[in-house]
This record gives C-alpha cells, sequence and structure tokens, in this order.
C-alpha cells in the first residue's frame, strides 16, 4: 500500500516546521526548542509505523441474477501488521448499490496476520454485465500518525437479467414447422383441434370414425384435426441508435421486451433465434430449451449501441439464423432508416415479420422556443408515415411506451387477422 499523509501527520509536520522557519527567520532559538517535540514525534512515529500489507478478496454469492434481485457478497480482509483501525468501502458501478447504504463504510481493527469478514448485499436495478470495480481501504498505526491507502481491483463480475414482464398472450406465427410443438398448424393431420370432416378411406383409423355423422350421412365419415407443430422465432433487435431517459432508455426496454417474449416462446416449444442489428451485428442460431434461454439473455447483455458510418445489410446474416416460415419479429424505436429498410427488405423476402415500437416520444422533449415545437410535430408526422408504409407492406407495428407488453402486442394481433382476411 502507498503511505499518504493524514491531518495529524500534516498537523504535527507544520507545527514543527513553522516552528524551524520562525527560529531562523526571527533568529529566536526559543521558537526551535518550541517545534522539536512535534518534530520528535513525528520522526518516531514515522520511523516506527510498518505497511500492513492489507489485502481485500470479494466474494460474490452468485454470477447471475435477475434484474431487482439482492446479490450477496463477502469481503474478506487480511492483514500482515497489526491495524488499529481499518476503513473499507466498495466503490460500485452506476446501476449496482448496497441494500444498506449505512454499511457502505466498515471501520474496524485487525491484529497481525489475521483477518476479517464482511459481509454486504448488492442490489442491481437494471440488467447489465457489471464490473465490480474496487475496493478503497485506508489503514492507520496504533498512533495514529501514519495512513496507508490504496485502492485494491475487486476482479468480480455480475451478470443481472432482465426482469420479466407479464405476458400471456404472444404473436403466433403464420406458418408452423415440422416438429412437435404447441402452435396448431393451419395444415391437417393428427392432431387435437378439430378440422373438417371427410368421407372414410381405407387405411383410416377406426377411432378417427364420426359415428354420429356417419349415422346422418348413411356412410362412414372420419375428423380431420390440425396438428400441433412448433414454430421459429427470430427477435430481431435494433441496436443502431438508443434513446434515454432520467429512468428508463428505449434499448434498455427492448432487451426487456426481447427476454420476455424469448422465456414465453421457448415454454411453448418453439425454436428462438437472435438478431442484433447495429453498429455490431451479432446472431444466435434458433434453438430450444433453457439452454437456448440462457444463451439469448447472455447475448443480449452484450448488446450496446456503437458507432458506425457502414449500411449494415442483411444479406450479412447467415441463412440459417433466418430459416424458412420463421417469424421475424422486430423491436425497435424506427430511428434509423437502416434498420427500417433491413425489415422492408425481409419483408420482400417473404418472411413473416412484426414490430414491436419501443416508443421514444415520450423520451424526447417537444421544447418551447423557435421552431422546436413545429420540429416535434413534423417528426411525430414522420413517424405516422413511416408506421403506415411498413403497415403497407403487411408488417404489424405496435406501439410499446414500456407499460403493459400484452397490450401492446393485441395491437399487432388484430393487424394480422385483418391483414390475413383481407387477402383470402
Amino acid at each position: 500500500m502507498t503511505r499518504s499523509g493524514s491531518p495529524r501527520i500534516e498537523g504535527y509536520a507544520v507545527l514543527a516546521a513553522v516552528g524551524l522557519v520562525a527560529a531562523l527567520a526571527l533568529r529566536r532559538p526559543e521558537l526551535a526548542i518550541l517545534a522539536a517535540p512535534f518534530a520528535l514525534v513525528l520522526a518516531v512515529g514515522t520511523s516506527v509505523a510498518r505497511d500492513p500489507a492489507v489485502s481485500v478478496e470479494v466474494v460474490l454469492g452468485e454470477e447471475r441474477a435477475v434484474e431487482g434481485s439482492e446479490v450477496p457478497a463477502v469481503a474478506t480482509v487480511r492483514a500482515a501488521e497489526a491495524v488499529d483501525r481499518l476503513e473499507l468501502a466498495l466503490i460500485l458501478p452506476p446501476g449496482v448499490d448496497l441494500v444498506d447504504q449505512d454499511g457502505a463504510l466498515r471501520a474496524f481493527g485487525i491484529p497481525a496476520g489475521g483477518e476479517r469478514e464482511l459481509s454486504f448485499a448488492l442490489s442491481c436495478s437494471r440488467w447489465g454485465v457489471f464490473e465490480l470495480a474496487e475496493t478503497e481501504v485506508r489503514a492507520r498505526d496504533p498512533f495514529r500518525l501514519v495512513v496507508w491507502s490504496r485502492r485494491l481491483p475487486a476482479g468480480q463480475r455480475l451478470k443481472t437479467y432482465p426482469a420479466e414482464l407479464s405476458l400471456r398472450r404472444i404473436i403466433p406465427a403464420v406458418e408452423t414447422q415440422v416438429f412437435t410443438g404447441s402452435e396448431v398448424a393451419r395444415a391437417k393431420g393428427e392432431g387435437i383441434e378439430y378440422a373438417d370432416l371427410r368421407d372414410f378411406v381405407s387405411g383410416d383409423r377406426v377411432r378417427s370414425i364420426n359415428w354420429r355423422a356417419s349415422a346422418r350421412r348413411q356412410q362412414l365419415v372420419v375428423n380431420e384435426r390440425h396438428p400441433e407443430r412448433n414454430t421459429d422465432v427470430v427477435l430481431f433487435v435494433d441496436s443502431f441508435v438508443d434513446v434515454r431517459g432520467e429512468e428508463r432508455g428505449v434499448l434498455e426496454e427492448a432487451i426487456r421486451a426481447a427476454a420476455t417474449l424469448a422465456t414465453r416462446y421457448l415454454e411453448r416449444r418453439d425454436r428462438v433465434g437472435l438478431v442484433s442489428l447495429g453498429g455490431v451485428l451479432r446472431w444466435l442460431q434458433p434453438g430450444m430449451g433453457a439452454t437456448q434461454r440462457y444463451r439469448l439473455i447472455e447475448t443480449m447483455l452484450e448488446t450496446g449501441v456503437r458507432p458506425t458510418y457502414t449500411w449494415g445489410d442483411v444479406n450479412l446474416i447467415p441463412a440459417r439464423i433466418l430459416p424458412a416460415n420463421a417469424l421475424v419479429l422486430s423491436l425497435t424505436p424506427l430511428l434509423d432508416r437502416r434498420f427500417v429498410d433491413a425489415l422492408a427488405n425481409l419483408r420482400a423476402r417473404g418472411f413473416d415479420v412484426a414490430v414491436v415500437e419501443v416508443d421514444p416520444v415520450p423520451l424526447v422533449e417537444p421544447g418551447t422556443s423557435g421552431v422546436e415545437p413545429l420540429a416535434f410535430r413534423l417528426w411525430i408526422l414522420e413517424r405516422e408515415v413511416l408506421r403506415l408504409r411498413l403497415e403497407q407492406l403487411g408488417i404489424g407495428v405496435a406501439r410499446w411506451s414500456g407499460g403493459e407488453l400484452e397490450t401492446a402486442l393485441e395491437g399487432v394481433r388484430a393487424f394480422r387477422r385483418y391483414a390475413r382476411t383481407a387477402r383470402a
């Protein structure tokens, strides 16, 4: 640890220095005699004091936590030499706080070669990957003349997952895949959901015969049913730009919604993938199960806005990431033209595309001076034109301002039902 002066050291040093300078300037030896005890105490104290060689090890009770939950932490302090008073403070990054703020600074004594364990409880107010930066320690010698201070790296990383939103119904895909799942397919086959009646043919199972209908028609008829299949869902996250307010940001809310949607689709035994299009292009191949959920969220935690001046084309995405008949569910604030053009490109290729617009309007101040109110109104109208363009392409747009996600998705479901009826 590096030795630094404390107010007590500075006091003794100032008294001794003032006395000696005054004695020389005024040629008064008695002033030097008065300063001699302070200089003697300072010299003896600093010569006797030894660096206690304090070390701190911080261990988190959990490496992963959910947003808003508490994470226990233990700091183990060791000292080679006795410390009369040692002060320890955790320096936490923004977004991580101590549950008990009164215990942010701990002061205690420690014997030579001893150790002390201190327990803390951390709380994460937002999702992300946090580096517990440093611990600051200050140690004083028994005479309270010397202070050693140092900032030691904590060397701990905490991954905080987004808290799930309330969501019971999700957006179904238009087309299903060949594997068993929870979505009723439009095709007919072996299943539970009733579809239609048809005449009995050789090879039909006896249990498929509808005996009541057969009695009315005086010939054998069988039930046709819709099979239960799974779907492929690709979460398409816009990371070109972020708009932040005092308490929330559009990218932060988009990742929280994407994590909730991924969990709900995986619970239905659907395959879920991820594409994050922005300054850095990230993707994750569609998969199923709990392992895929952790992969998705871990990838989302790395999503951030990176400056770029290049065109991020969807042609750079491998074909296996966007399987045929997949539902591309986009989460975007509709602020960057490049992302909007990518949505139009995917729709032109025949993909089933839906958009959850993370509304940035409540986070933007309209302004009151000059042409600011007029510019704000023009921007609102431009966004309306952009939504109309997407809807004309057959893309349903849900406006979500951080409230109930299910209410916003209901607008997309209604649009898709209307569009499907119109096409028929």
